[in-house]
This record gives C-alpha cells, sequence and structure tokens, in this order.
C-alpha cells in the first residue's frame, strides 16, 4: 500500500468535518503509524515505567478527536497539531491527578524498594511546563502555539508556519524566544 500524501488525507479530514462518518474510517488507518509516532514522542518526555502507555495515549486521543468532529480542520498538519495537543492535555491531566491522589487521595502501601523506582520528576516537570506554557498564552499565544506544535507535536518550522499561516522565519523567532522564556520561567529566575 503507498503512503497517503497530505492531499488525501485533507481530503477525508474535510469530508469527516463535514459529518461524512464514513471518512473517519477511512481516515484513521492513513493517520494511525503517525498519531503513534506522535504519541510515542509524548511519551519519551515521561518517566521509565510510566503506567499509560503509547497505545493507550493513542486511544485515549482517538476517542477525544471523534468528540472534536466539529472541527473545522484545514489540512494534515493541522490534524496532528490538534492531536499533539489532545496527547499533551491527557498526559497533562493524568500527571496532575496523580500529584492530587499524592496528596492523600487513595493512599496505597508501598515497599521501600517500590517507593525507589518512583520517580516524580518528569511528572512534575510536564506540569511545570503546562503552566508555563499557559503563562505564556496569556502573553502571547502564538509563541505557546509555536512551543506547542514544535515541541509536542513534532511539526517541523514548515509545517509549523503552515498551520498557523505566518512565515518559517517568524516561527524559528518565535521559537527562540519561546524557549529562553520558558526557561527562565520554570527556573524561577
Amino acid at each position: 500500500m503507498r503512503e497517503p500524501s497530505p492531499d488525501d488525507v485533507t481530503k477525508l479530514l474535510v469530508a469527516w468535518s463535514q459529518g461524512e462518518q464514513s471518512a473517519l474510517d477511512k481516515l484513521i488507518p492513513l493517520v494511525y503509524d503517525e498519531l503513534h509516532r506522535l504519541a510515542k514522542r509524548q511519551m519519551a518526555h515521561e518517566r521509565a515505567g510510566h503506567p499509560l502507555q503509547t497505545t493507550a495515549l493513542v486511544n485515549e486521543a482517538y476517542l477525544r478527536l471523534i468528540e472534536a468532529s466539529q472541527v473545522g480542520w484545514h489540512n494534515r498538519a493541522h490534524f496532528f497539531a490538534v492531536s499533539a495537543q489532545l496527547m499533551r492535555r491527557i498526559l497533562v491531566d493524568f500527571a496532575r491527578s496523580r500529584n492530587r491522589v499524592k496528596r492523600g487521595g487513595s493512599v496505597r502501601r508501598v515497599s521501600l524498594d517500590e517507593a525507589m523506582e518512583i520517580s516524580e520528576e518528569r511528572e512534575s516537570d510536564l506540569v511545570a511546563l503546562d503552566d508555563a506554557l499557559s503563562a505564556l498564552a496569556a502573553i502571547d499565544a502564538r509563541k505557546s502555539k509555536v512551543v506547542e506544535l514544535r515541541f509536542f507535536g513534532g511539526l517541523s518550522v514548515e509545517e509549523t508556519a503552515d498551520v498557523l499561516n505566518i512565515s518559517a522565519e517568524t516561527i524559528m523567532r518565535d521559537w527562540k524566544f519561546a524557549k529562553s522564556w520558558l526557561l527562565r520561567e520554570m527556573s524561577g529566575e
């Protein structure tokens, strides 16, 4: 089977957003591998032994995408940008809920060996990054979106420029500024 062209995917996305359910059935096999790669990229930032696995992240994102059927899809890059955003939300929500549980929710006894294996650092980093991105979005939504698309979505500079309908040079300026701003914000300086 040949690799689907971006135009094939875009046509199916447009048909789906116009209510054609069969388009979704044709679309999923074409984008599943890319969604899985996207989820794998997202999970690479998580701690080892994370309870949520890559396939579960894809499935949860798929369920949320189905609920978002009213989105007016522009193209393939827009679809993957929204997918990346959904995956990020799923992981952040998961990390926040685990942190709530650790503060006295359903407490479970663990052995010292188990406790040594548990690492909360990455979950805390993800929550801190999400908080910093939200703060950046309040100041400059576009720069926040650039980080989301490039870092979480794995989109290239050109794909990000296409999704946001701005030049690649502007994307690079926004990317550099946002990285510096986020580093400063997360370090507490």
